[in-house]
């Protein structure tokens, strides 16, 4: 796994290659392999992960063909120091008569 780093910026980079490891599923196999996992277990865990994807790409079919309505996005909260729309610095709106 690679990550490059810019402007001598390591925070950023390490925010970056903590993401890309989270994505990977990196942290939940260390996790799972601190301690020995049966093969019973392990059998069974597995089974689970595959119901459980299974369920969810059934899901996002249905959604797809309309059958399930398409969930609410949450909406992000604006950053700092950005223009608001008819904030200070918009254009001024036309006189109404």
């Amino acid at each position: 796994m690679q990550v490059l780093v810019r402007d001598n910026n390591v925070d950023q980079a390490l925010r970056v290659l903590k993401k890309k490891m989270q994505r990977e599923g990196i942290f939940r196999e260390m996790k799972q392999r601190k301690a020995f996992e049966k093969p019973s277990e392990r059998k069974t865990r597995e089974k689970a992960e595959a119901v459980r994807r299974a369920r969810k790409a059934a899901r996002k079919q249905a959604q797809r063909e309309g059958l399930l309505p398409m969930p609410k996005r949450a909406l992000k909260p604006a950053r700092p120091g950005a223009p608001r729309p008819g904030g200070p610095g918009a254009a001024p709106r036309p006189a109404t008569v």
